[in-house]
């Protein structure tokens, strides 16, 4: 039986990733409810509105990039808010996608992408490459991955930001010649054969956290109750996302106009079995993680992971003095989550 759903509404938003899975299976499922929860689902374009909609009130809670915690707690533009994460929602996801003007032959998994750029380019503008958000993963994983190869960001490559769903047609257009993204927005350029993967996430960075559920901190404090039932939900849907058998669901749902409104053959490419890379064939059973072991619970190892990325693409000064991870990182509210999951 249901809980009795509270009456008033919780606003959570969500891009249009598979890594949005937790928050279109609680949904779908019912799962919400079953936590006594009226949850109102907001789709964005992108982060930037994500970022603004948690700013001006619009939204609750979202699922979001773990960096715009960072960008709201410490105060690193004038959108200064109280905000915490009680909830680790996915790990990996991520790949970069590069045109097939830069041809695997000569790039490699990107050993070879310095020389081809100092020699062999031959369009009018500079080599540019696209990442979600300046404060997301996928600019920390691309930017890792340019200065690994030989190549700094900013002077011998262009970085531009873009919504993850125009980043296919902007490569398509020649706009740019490849980007950093989570998917599905890497598979659509891959099999539509508008270009090919060098590097999944989880070859970049094994481990590494990805989406965060990112409530305000009003919020918390007017309806700590909820927040901790909100955490519980998407949990138990984490747990779902994770389970092989579920996949072929998965993908159903997550290619319904509500969610990504991808052909389930372009979700099935991350989600299943072998992620098809333009380069070959790659086992994707690590391509996307949302449960087991600790992955979760939000840690201060996961904090610093991205505060260590951030002061290697240079938006963090080291003088910066970082809030207390406890504060923002709420293993408290994790833990009281956890004690009311429901049993699998």
């Amino acid at each position: 039986m249901p809980k009795l759903t509270t009456t008033s509404p919780i606003r959570l938003g969500f891009v249009p990733l598979n890594d949005c899975a937790p928050v279109a299976v609680a949904h779908e499922l019912g799962i919400f409810k079953e936590y006594g929860l009226n949850v109102q689902l907001s789709r964005q374009p992108g982060w930037a509105t994500v970022r603004d909609m948690l700013f001006y009130k619009e939204l609750d809670a979202a699922q979001s990039i773990a960096g715009l915690a960072f960008y709201f707690a410490l105060g690193l533009s004038n959108l200064r808010r109280d905000v915490a994460v009680p909830l680790v929602l996915s790990a990996h996801g991520n790949a970069i996608t590069l045109s097939n003007d830069l041809p695997h032959d000569s790039i490699r998994h990107g050993e070879g992408l310095a020389a081809f750029i100092t020699y062999r380019w031959k369009k009018r503008r500079p080599p540019t490459f696209a990442a979600a958000h300046r404060f997301s993963s996928h600019h920390i994983l691309l930017h890792g991955w340019l200065r690994r190869h030989g190549l700094e960001p900013g002077r011998e490559v262009e970085l531009v930001f873009l919504p993850p769903p125009l980043m296919p047609g902007h490569l398509e257009a020649d706009h740019i010649d490849g980007y950093c993204v989570g998917e599905p927005w890497n598979s659509e350029s891959i099999l539509s054969g508008n270009g090919w993967c060098p590097a999944t996430s989880a070859e970049l960075a094994a481990g590494h956290p990805e989406k965060v559920l990112l409530v305000d901190g009003e919020f918390i404090g007017e309806r700590r109750d909820d927040s901790i039932s909100l955490g519980a939900a998407l949990l138990h849907a984490c747990r779902i996302c994770h389970d092989p058998d579920f996949r072929p669901e998965l993908i159903k749902i997550l290619s319904k106009t509500a969610y990504t409104g991808r052909a389930r053959a372009t979700l099935e490419n991350s989600l299943g079995k072998i992620f098809l890379s333009g380069r070959g064939n790659i086992d994707a059973s690590n391509f996307h993680l949302f449960y087991g072991n600790d992955l979760n619970c939000p840690t201060a190892d996961k904090a610093s992971w991205f505060l260590s990325g951030m002061r290697g693409t240079g938006l963090l000064p080291d003088q910066t003095a970082a809030a207390p991870l406890t504060r923002l990182y709420r293993q408290d509210l994790f833990r009281a989550s956890e004690k009311i999951l429901l049993p699998a």
